[in-house]
């Protein structure tokens, strides 16, 4: 996005109105925030300005719990998401038994490395560690981290490294555990502590941090329905005190599990409800759907409540800059559409039938842009109807994707488009005969 510095007198005026209308526009509805698959317990780590968003995975036919992987999703702007896929799975640990059971992680930089914490249900936790916070992760230490006799009860696990550095591990179900970490932090120095002063209504999912001297442990409150409740304590070994609820628990959470940043001045808060499930059935099954709104603190600490994540969520941040290549997995809403990875391509956008979509937020095309390429594989063939604004908004432009010979047989399809400046959601509106039409992997204007 051009900087002001970089901008004439006039230029500036303009850019403050753009940017005016944009940040008070009216917020489109975004929940949950992911839709091309079945996540649930968010867990957000913020790192070079970018954040990572690790998630369990329930799968496509699961009634009960199935979770086999974790995870993957970045975001700059709070609403676009990109979409990195499997980023491990129960199969990184060869000392594990089950087949199911891959349940919330956290992830954790220290000292240029990422580690991340997973727990088996019923095989309890062990740790895995990257160079990267895309991975790949492998285990360091071919055992278990946590393995003791309340294995069924050892889920959930949360880090949290304070002022002085030391780190600490909770976790646990119905009780609160806690071991401080060493600072390799894949082995632990003392006893493993059954907190206490567990908080008020806590049934699972701890999320441990500190903001302002202040320690607190949000959770997943009493079943069920949970909401998300939390606790403030002067130390992070409590005691600690029960404050109310972030989330209220209510017949939209049924089960919920909270991740609690703060990025580029505002303070979020993750968790998840069944919205994308209740599209579809009536019938309830496992398959959850993560959302994430603002929250705003009391001068006291406190927290400020919510009945439930609002349909808005969060503003956007920033503007997306469309004339670099975009991959077409980076998406706010989409109707229709899956995700796949492959090791030639990574991942990109399949599934993709005639009056299915992707919205993009906030696109920001400056001055202007005339030409648009997409980069595409197909065995059939169909168009892509590109659109401002609205699922049926004007169309600036239409690629037709040809038949490449293969489903990965890429090919980059250029065409002319409408001249478009300023700010815009941008929607991809797929339209074709029957079945599947091409797969997408990305996407870039130019001008």
């Amino acid at each position: 996005m051009t900087t002001f510095l970089e901008l004439n007198k006039t230029k500036k005026i303009l850019a403050l109105g753009i940017l005016f209308l944009f940040n008070f526009a009216p917020a489109i509805a975004q929940k949950p925030i992911i839709q091309t698959k079945f996540t649930a317990d968010p867990a957000p780590m913020v790192h070079n300005d970018t954040i990572f968003l690790y998630t369990s995975h329930d799968e496509d036919d699961a009634t009960g719990f199935k979770m086999l992987d974790w995870l993957l999703y970045t975001s700059t702007d709070m609403v676009n998401w990109t979409d990195h896929g499997v980023v491990a799975s129960l199969k990184n640990f060869t000392w594990a038994k089950q087949d199911n059971g891959a349940w919330a992680v956290q992830c954790i930089e220290r000292n240029g490395k990422f580690y991340l914490y997973c727990p088996m249900h019923g095989g309890g936790i062990g740790v895995l560690v990257s160079d990267s916070p895309y991975g790949p992760f492998k285990d360091p230490i071919g055992k278990k981290l946590i393995n003791d006799d309340h294995v069924w009860n050892d889920i959930d696990p949360t880090l949290f490294i304070d002022d002085d550095g030391q780190a600490y591990l909770y976790w646990g179900n119905p009780d609160l555990y806690y071991v401080k970490l060493n600072e390799d932090m894949i082995s632990y120095s003392g006893e493993i502590v059954k907190e206490p002063t567990k908080p008020k209504n806590y049934q699972e999912g701890p999320w441990a941090w500190k903001k302002n001297k202040h320690y607190y442990m949000a959770y997943a409150s009493t079943c069920c329905p949970e909401g998300i409740g939390y606790a403030m304590s002067n130390s992070p070994l409590g005691p600690w005190e029960y404050k109310g609820m972030i989330i209220d628990a209510s017949k939209k959470t049924n089960g919920n599990h909270p991740g609690i940043i703060d990025y580029k001045g505002k303070s979020y808060c993750f968790g998840f409800g069944y919205d994308l499930l209740k599209q579809e059935t009536t019938v309830h099954s496992e398959r959850r759907s993560i959302d994430v709104d603002v929250m705003n603190y009391n001068e006291d600490g406190t927290i400020q409540n919510l009945p439930y994540f609002t349909n808005d969520g969060p503003e956007q941040i920033e503007t997306l800059n469309p004339f670099r290549r975009i991959e077409a997995e980076t998406m706010a809403w989409s109707k229709g559409v899956k995700t796949d990875k492959s090791k030639e391509t990574g991942m990109y956008v399949t599934q993709i039938n005639n009056g299915d979509f992707i919205q993009v937020r906030g696109v920001d095309f400056a001055d202007g842009a005339k030409k648009m390429e997409i980069i595409a594989a197909s065995l059939n063939a169909g168009t892509v109807e590109v659109r401002l604004d609205k699922e049926d908004g004007d169309i600036i432009g239409i690629s037709k994707i040809e038949n490449t010979g293969g489903w990965q047989n890429w090919k980059t399809f250029k065409t002319k488009v409408k001249k478009v400046s300023g700010v815009h959601d941008l929607f991809f509106v797929f339209k074709g005969g029957q079945g599947d039409l091409f797969n997408f992997d990305a996407w870039k204007f130019s001008k």
